[in-house]
This record gives C-alpha cells, structure tokens and sequence, in this order.
C-alpha cells in the first residue's frame, strides 16, 4: 500500500489485539482502493480516538475494533445521512447492522467484498448522491 499510515492512526491500530487490528488495517486498504478507482484524494484522521477516512465529496468513515469483544471491528457512517437506511435496504441479508451508524463485522467471518466496496463507494461520493433516492444504489 502507497498511503503511509497516520502515526496516531498506527498508535490506535497497535492497541487492538493483533488480529482485529490486521482487519482494521484491510478496512482501510480497501477505503483506500475505492477511492483511487474513483480518483478521489482521501483524509486520514482521527475522530472520537478512531481512524477515519473522508473526501471532500464524501461522507466520513470510520473503523474500530469494538472494545469488549474479542471478535469484533467495525466500520461507522454518520448517523444523519441516508447511508445506513441505504445499506440497509439493499444488504440486511449481508452486513450485521448496528444502530443508525454501524455495520459490524465478525473476525470469523469472510467480508463481502463486492457489497461492503460499494458502501464505501457511496459514502466517499455521499455529497454528490444525497439527494438521490438509495443514493443512486441501481447501479450496485
């Protein structure tokens, strides 16, 4: 991978047990391959001690390991855009969801790809889909 990793993000990512942290560090590669396919610049920071990764186009994403858990990362939207209501609609079949913020992932599992590239396609373009209906999901 290009993109050299925060080092508060890394700081964060190494207090996660090892194997979460290796999945966090995967969440990130893949929100950092969507974007170059789509030719968007991506943010890496820090938001509520979490990394989190937006455009200027976009929607912030983050990812975590749940804390408590031995088995469980996940990635968070923000709570007042239509991403989640999306998702849900077109992958409630797929993704564990969590609240109106979070789609939770288990270590054991093996990730939907195709599904979880294209939630991270609509919220790195959220500001250009907002206003459309399931944020233009006819293409998925």
């Amino acid at each position: 991978m290009k993109e050299d990793i925060l080092f508060e993000v890394k700081t964060i990512i190494n207090t996660y047990p090892v194997s979460i942290g290796k999945k966090v560090l995967y969440l990130r590669e893949l929100i950092y391959e969507v974007a170059k396919e789509e030719n968007l610049k991506v943010e890496e920071t820090l938001k509520w001690n979490t990394p989190s990764y937006s455009s200027k186009i976009g929607s912030p994403i983050r990812i975590a390991w749940v804390k408590g858990t031995k088995n469980k990362y996940s990635m968070y939207f923000i709570c007042t855009t239509k991403l989640i209501e999306t998702f849900r609609i077109l992958f409630d079949d797929i993704f564990e969801f969590k609240g109106k913020r979070e789609i939770c992932f288990d270590l054991e599992n093996e990730l939907p790809l195709k599904a979880l590239r294209y939630c991270i396609l609509l919220a790195l373009s959220y500001q250009k889909r907002k206003h459309l209906h399931l944020l233009d999901s006819e293409d998925f």
